[in-house]
């Protein structure tokens, strides 16, 4: 019988385990549009966090005691769906669980044959070839519209969808800037062709900004994409040239903490005419979803764009490893395997 974690209890601030509890998923013969799966790969990501407030969003809460979902790599044992046959990997929303019974609200979408047989892993469709992947491509080329030349500054460089844009940003000859914590993941964001990195925990961001600028020859940024928030966002409308754009894709320094941030610089966005937006992946995925898969699959190929995957093992790890992505556990993209 499959199992899947349920939400007990919303949390208030960061989550704990007791937030948590994995129960079996009943059974049945498959009806009309249902697949029957068995999960390989599940996808934790910030973004849930919302997810668990009862708050009106841009996705729906999960409802307490209710099997929780997200994105997953699974294999279709049975299929009652027309296009899907046993034996077919799927990426589908049936996440956080092992397996079982999904229908066509679990968006299940078959992995191309030809993208595998190229040797491309199954669970590259959870990061570069998926949503972190399609997040960093839609914000900064399609929301930032950047361009070669800019001076690009990343926040949460290391973490999948800033190392993602570091990579695309490269691609595109473009000076990028990342921001992450310590000296392993600096070094990782170095080693991804970035042209400075600003680690965060080691001094004040705006110190270490300035300081990147000032060695590349630079006297501003042109484009910002922000994970983080905070002190970073501050440090960007601080450093921020006329016209710079802003791609605002995360907050994961308030996600669990309701106090206001505080922004000395804001002020900057009047003077140098910035111009910020937020943006949801789905905004504008599927009506470039075959351009993104043909650049993101020729960058991937090339080697231009890699990914570090943090691996927590079995499904009673998902929410460890869920947890994990608001200490800094994770370096780029952190994934369940079952």
């Amino acid at each position: 019988m499959a199992k899947a974690w349920h939400l007990v209890s919303r949390p208030q601030g960061l989550p704990t385990i007791d937030n948590f509890a994995l129960r079996d998923l009943p059974d049945a013969p498959l009806d009309h549009n249902q697949l029957r799966v068995r999960n390989r790969w599940l996808s934790v990501d910030p973004y849930m966090r919302g997810r668990m407030n009862d708050a009106k969003s841009y996705t729906a809460s999960f409802q307490i005691d209710q099997p929780m979902t997200g994105g997953a790599i699974g294999e279709v044992v049975e299929s009652r769906m027309e296009g899907f046959a046993p034996g077919d990997l799927i990426l589908h929303m049936g996440g956080w669980r092992d397996g079982g019974i999904i229908g066509l609200d679990m968006s299940p979408f078959k992995l191309p044959d030809e993208a595998l047989a190229t040797g491309m892993a199954p669970q590259t469709f959870l990061h570069n070839m998926g949503l972190t992947g399609g997040t960093a491509w839609i914000g900064l080329l399609r929301i930032a519209a950047a361009k070669p030349g800019d001076t690009v500054f990343v926040s949460a460089a290391a973490g999948a969808v800033g190392s993602a844009v570091v990579q695309i940003a490269k691609a595109r000859e473009m000076a990028v800037i990342g921001s992450a914590g310590g000296a392993e993941k600096c070094a990782w964001v170095k080693s991804l062709g970035a042209d400075a990195v600003v680690d965060y925990k080691a001094r004040p961001v705006l110190a270490g900004l300035s300081e990147a600028l000032e060695s590349l020859g630079k006297p501003g940024i042109d484009v910002y994409f922000d994970n983080v928030g905070g002190e970073h966002l501050d440090a960007a409308f601080a450093t921020a040239n006329d016209f710079a754009r802003f791609a605002i894709c995360g907050m994961i320094d308030v996600y669990n903490d309701g106090h206001p941030q505080e922004m000395k610089y804001l002020i900057r966005a009047i003077p140098a005419r910035i111009r910020m937006e937020g943006f949801i992946y789905t905004d504008q995925f599927f009506e470039c979803m075959e351009e993104f898969y043909a650049d993101m699959g020729g960058l991937i190929a090339s080697g231009a764009v890699t990914m570090r995957e943090t691996v927590h093992d079995g499904l009673e790890a998902t929410p460890d490893a869920f947890l994990g992505l608001f200490s800094g556990q994770n370096i780029g993209k952190m994934l369940v395997r079952v």
